[in-house]
């Protein structure tokens, strides 16, 4: 797809993941090679992030995470704990906007999981309108046994790669994720 960047002759190729433009172009002012990629291989690149979006959404995956993990929690909660866990503390706007549903859902699976004791809400310190999700002692070892179990469900996958494909793939997912997220991407 060719877009007009509004500059007189220049263009930029550009693919989306999920509404995330990534320029692979041919502007003048990256006149460096490795800014510039072939539609085919950002295509290639989508396809497999629809793939791994599509086996992580997939409800099979949780019954079995949850159940190697002996935790018992229902699937729409247990992504919301994980997320206030890894991210730290957040407002139910800012977890409904990283988990991809309306903050009315929301607030009523964190008043479920504040119900199970899994999580608290607090007075935020910065905005007191807010009142922020806070992980307990129990979610927390729920956590922890969700990150156990999905460890040894990845081992028998990760065993047939070498510690060196296996690093660049985390060191490369990091850099990609954090490139998209940056500021000045969006």
């Amino acid at each position: 797809m060719h877009i007009n960047s509004g500059r007189a002759g220049v263009k930029d190729n550009v693919c989306k993941i999920h509404g995330i433009a990534l320029v692979s172009g041919t502007k003048r002012s990256r006149a460096n090679a490795r800014t510039r990629r072939p539609k085919a291989r950002l295509h290639e690149l989508h396809a497999a992030i629809v793939d791994l979006v599509a086996l992580m959404n997939r409800p099979q995956q949780d019954d079995v995470l949850l159940k190697e993990a002996g935790v018992s929690l229902d699937r729409a909660l247990f992504p919301l704990l994980v997320g206030i866990e890894r991210f730290g503390s957040m407002g139910v706007v800012d977890l409904a906007d990283r988990a991809g549903r309306d903050h009315t859902t929301v607030s009523r699976q964190i008043a479920r999981l504040v119900e199970l004791g899994l999580v608290e809400r607090r007075p935020s310190a910065a905005d007191a309108r807010v009142h922020e999700a806070v992980i307990t002692k129990a979610g927390r070892q729920m956590t922890d046994a969700l990150s156990a179990a999905r460890q040894r469900l990845a081992a028998p996958v990760l065993a047939k790669w070498s510690e060196k494909d296996f690093a660049s793939l985390v060191r490369l997912l990091r850099r990609f994720v954090d490139d998209i997220a940056a500021p000045e991407h969006g």
